[in-house]
């Protein structure tokens, strides 16, 4: 079927774009490594919603992911979160967007939106949302931490310190401090001299393992210990798509346990743990950062039981 499109070509929000990334410092080898690695993933994982090929046939959910690897550079999702806006799959259809993408595809030097750009119109300013950086979260007040927890927690100078520092930190990884609290309470008790029989060490019980990972060198120093388990939940949250659950799940027994049960492990302390966790964060989801790590295999399955 021949159907005419006439699509609009977003030059100024592409100038736009491209003054942003000029001005900024380029990241490192490793950085653009990674982005590219989780953007194929999120191309992977759309191509196969979009297609139905191992998952249920959703549109809506492929021009999510597309829309998330083309904001990480990905000229093929960019193409095909194109074609979608140009056919109406997905989304709304909307002419001027799929110019915008042809466009960014093009500019990477995709062939086929090197041609579809013939059929080009006017610019357009507008990107999607999923394509835009949200807004810089304001460091959250001392006020904004749960009551309950500072009355459970910071009865004395020193939680008080500590709490404290959580709140001062929590904004540069974008973790909700009163998770970080519920994790620092549930870990050790607030004692930054902690050590479990396991080796684990300080505030957040961090085992050498996963200190040397965040680069921490002093797992008693409850700056580096709290930066070090902020660096780690902000990883398992992105890994785990922001639920809570398997976040504290892979806190505890770390992610592999949490992969290989396809869940929450069935050990009685990780069971009694998530609980613990839950009860002082009753939130079930949390903001993530899907370019800090691939997100989890099991995912895909969990979502479609859940479904």
């Amino acid at each position: 079927m021949q159907t005419p499109v006439r699509f609009l070509f977003a030059v100024i929000a592409l100038i736009a774009v491209g003054c942003v990334v000029a001005a900024e410092a380029p990241p490192d080898d490793g950085a653009q490594r990674e982005a590219a690695r989780v953007a194929n993933s999120l191309l992977a994982e759309a191509q196969s919603f979009e297609h139905g090929e191992g998952v249920s046939q959703d549109s809506n959910r492929a021009a999510a992911l597309y829309c998330q690897a083309a904001k990480l550079g990905n000229a093929d999702a960019q193409f095909n979160l194109a074609w979608m806006y140009a056919n109406g799959r997905g989304v709304e259809r909307d002419d001027a967007l799929a110019a915008t993408f042809f466009d960014l595809a093009a500019r990477q030097g995709n062939e086929h939106a090197q041609r579809m750009l013939r059929f080009t119109g006017e610019p357009t300013r507008d990107l999607p949302d999923c394509m835009l950086d949200p807004p810089e979260p304001e460091p959250p007040l001392y006020a904004d931490i749960d009551p309950d927890l500072v009355a459970a927690f910071g009865t004395t100078e020193d939680r008080r310190k500590v709490i404290e520092i959580v709140r001062e930190l929590a904004p540069d990884f974008d973790i909700d401090p009163q998770l970080v609290l519920a994790v620092i309470g549930t870990e050790s008790n607030f004692n930054p001299k902690a050590r479990s029989p396991k080796n684990a060490q300080g505030l957040m019980q961090l085992i050498p393992e996963t200190a040397e990972r965040f680069k921490v060198r002093d797992a008693y120093d409850p700056v580096q210990n709290i930066r070090g388990g902020l660096a780690y939940l902000r990883w398992l949250l992105a890994y785990f798509q922001g639920d809570v659950e398997l976040a504290a799940a892979g806190y505890n027994a770390g992610e592999g346990a949490v992969d290989k049960y396809k869940g929450v492990p069935p050990y009685r302390e990780t069971r009694e743990y998530v609980k613990r966790i839950r009860t002082l964060f009753n939130k079930t989801e949390h903001r993530f950062d899907e370019s800090v790590t691939t997100p989890s295999p099991v995912l895909r399955q969990l979502n479609s039981r859940r479904g």
